[in-house]
Protein backbone atom coordinates (compact mmCIF):
# COMPACT_ATOMS: atom_id res chain seq x y z
CA UNK A 1 0.00 0.00 0.00
CA UNK A 2 1.22 3.27 -1.42
CA UNK A 3 1.25 6.77 0.55
CA UNK A 4 -1.32 7.93 -2.09
CA UNK A 5 -3.43 4.75 -1.23
CA UNK A 6 -2.47 4.98 2.84
CA UNK A 7 -4.18 9.07 2.49
CA UNK A 8 -7.33 7.86 0.27
CA UNK A 9 -7.84 5.33 2.77
CA UNK A 10 -7.93 8.19 5.97
CA UNK A 11 -9.78 10.42 4.04
CA UNK A 12 -12.42 7.40 3.45
CA UNK A 13 -12.81 6.58 6.70
CA UNK A 14 -13.06 10.66 7.83
CA UNK A 15 -15.08 11.93 4.71
CA UNK A 16 -15.77 8.70 2.35
CA UNK A 17 -16.77 10.70 -0.70
CA UNK A 18 -13.52 13.05 -0.61
CA UNK A 19 -11.34 9.68 -0.45
CA UNK A 20 -13.38 8.17 -3.69
CA UNK A 21 -13.00 11.48 -5.53
CA UNK A 22 -9.54 11.97 -5.43
CA UNK A 23 -9.25 8.60 -7.04
CA UNK A 24 -11.87 8.55 -9.68
CA UNK A 25 -13.39 12.35 -10.10
CA UNK A 26 -16.96 12.94 -10.28
CA UNK A 27 -17.67 9.58 -11.36
CA UNK A 28 -20.17 6.81 -10.72
CA UNK A 29 -17.94 5.95 -7.96
CA UNK A 30 -18.39 9.00 -6.13
CA UNK A 31 -22.15 9.33 -6.50
CA UNK A 32 -22.84 5.73 -5.24
CA UNK A 33 -20.09 6.40 -1.91
CA UNK A 34 -22.10 9.86 -1.61
CA UNK A 35 -25.65 8.52 -1.37
CA UNK A 36 -24.24 5.95 0.56
CA UNK A 37 -22.85 8.53 3.14
CA UNK A 38 -25.50 10.42 3.30
CA UNK A 39 -27.74 7.25 3.96
CA UNK A 40 -25.85 5.76 6.66
CA UNK A 41 -22.01 6.51 7.15
CA UNK A 42 -21.07 3.51 7.87
CA UNK A 43 -22.09 2.03 4.46
CA UNK A 44 -20.36 5.04 2.88
CA UNK A 45 -17.18 4.22 4.36
CA UNK A 46 -17.07 0.70 3.67
CA UNK A 47 -17.97 1.14 -0.23
CA UNK A 48 -15.44 3.77 0.01
CA UNK A 49 -12.44 1.55 1.25
CA UNK A 50 -13.99 -1.45 -0.86
CA UNK A 51 -13.50 0.95 -3.99
CA UNK A 52 -10.23 2.27 -2.93
CA UNK A 53 -8.19 -0.67 -2.41
CA UNK A 54 -10.08 -3.62 -4.04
Amino acid sequence: MGSETFLEVILAILLPPVGVFLRYGCGVEFLICLLLTVLGYIPGIIYAIYVLVG
